[in-house]
């Protein structure tokens, strides 16, 4: 009898055991095993030269470390955390001294091929022309939102959001650096192979702390590719129209398009492009409150408008970009032409190049350089402009 019951706690004992393994071993297969961490440094000097101010620069460090969990019952969790150290903090530069949560969000892989995210996220859509991250600060914008993506369809994504606040480029300290929001995304995706990629979008944007970024805007856009031989084709095309959302006192209806064509040929491209942020007779111009600005519009950032994006009186930029690459160095120049949609306004043109190197496999070292001038006096934006950066990335 002894030998039996000893032999039973055995087996509870045993038991217990392997139940309290079930039960650690999917925790530290997802937090430990499965889990992965990254870690980026990217140090930049920035010089910026304006007419009637004097020459500003800052160097800062940003180091940014991200977390995430492996997959628990389908759950995983992401983790992101930016530091960035400065030297100064010049108003002409966009970028501070900050110790941030970038991204926080749970994320849950469901049934039908449907991605679900809840918390602080990185939201890019399309090419960022009108919901993106501004990469190119060391702050960048993500938001606090609800979000689902769906691919079940073969080459069709469904994507849906629900942003609550979102987390600006700005300092805590300039009053800028968060806007409470109550807006809704809705973009769906269609990819026919290479020749079509058709995308249509509805952007509500409700701006519970400034009314007048608030605006409903409706679009299509399509861009594709075609190869003959060794030549590269591409195109690119989208029209919206956008009226006023949520609280805005402004009442108005406004449209923008982007025409653009694209040849390139053994390491060497062009592009040419025409883009119109249309206005209502000048009471009021299609924005973009969260575009990714710095990438469009000439990189001088003359247009930012407050983070709208648009004034007014509309904007056109007709442009023309070229690129190179040659033994892994990356070359790029640009050149834009800018003028109002309404009021017959000279906004000036840009001139931009830029260099990139990779090497050792996790660096890359990166230089750019534009300048602004020829506006009509008496503007905002009218003052001649020229900057520099000077930038070294490391990632692990």
């Amino acid at each position: 009898m002894k030998v039996r019951a000893l032999t039973l706690a055995i087996l509870a004992s045993l038991s217990a055991s392997a139940v309290a393994a079930d039960s650690v071993d999917p925790l530290k297969k997802a937090f430990i095993d499965d889990s992965k961490i990254n870690l980026q440094f990217r140090l930049r000097y920035e010089d910026a030269d304006v007419d009637t101010v004097d020459n500003q620069n800052q160097t800062t460090l940003r180091t940014r470390l991200t977390y995430q969990t492996g997959d628990i019952y389908k759950l995983f969790a992401l983790t992101e955390i930016d530091d960035v150290r400065s030297t100064d903090n010049e108003p002409l530069i966009g970028d501070y001294e900050y110790t941030q949560i970038n991204q926080a969000f749970i994320g849950y892989r469901g049934p039908a091929e449907t991605l679900v995210k809840y918390g602080r996220q990185r939201i890019l859509l399309d090419n960022q022309r009108f919901v993106g991250g501004v990469g190119f600060r060391q702050n960048e914008q993500t938001y606090d939102a609800f979000s689902v993506k769906n691919t079940a369809l073969e080459n069709l994504t469904v994507y849906y959001s629900y942003i609550n606040n979102v987390n600006r480029i700005f300092s805590e300290d300039s009053g800028k650096d968060e806007h409470k929001n109550e807006t809704n995304l809705l973009n769906i995706n269609y990819k026919a192979g290479e020749i079509a990629n058709i995308t249509g979008y509805a952007y509500l944007i409700d701006n519970i702390d400034v009314a007048a970024f608030s605006s409903d805007t409706y679009g299509i856009r399509a861009t594709g590719k075609l190869k003959l031989d060794a030549i590269k084709l591409s195109y690119e095309a989208e029209y919206a129209q956008q009226s006023e959302g949520g609280d805005n006192p402004t009442s108005y209806t406004a449209n923008y398009y982007k025409l653009g064509a694209g040849v390139g040929f053994e390491g060497l491209g062009a592009k040419i492009g025409y883009e119109v942020l249309g206005s209502d007779d000048g009471q009021a111009g299609f924005i973009t409150p969260l575009a990714t600005l710095h990438a469009f519009n000439g990189w001088t950032d003359k247009f930012l408008f407050g983070g709208m994006g648009n004034w007014e009186n509309g904007l056109v930029d007709a442009h023309v970009v070229l690129t190179a690459k040659v033994a892994g160095l990356k070359l790029l120049a640009k050149y834009h032409k800018f003028d109002s949609d309404y009021g017959d306004i000279d906004m000036g043109q840009e001139w931009g190049i830029a260099a990139t190197y990779p090497f050792a496999k996790h660096y890359d070292i990166g230089v750019k350089y534009a300048s602004f001038s020829g506006a009509d006096a008496g503007y905002g934006f009218s003052n001649d402009t020229d900057k520099l950066w000077l930038t070294l990335q490391a990632k692990y």
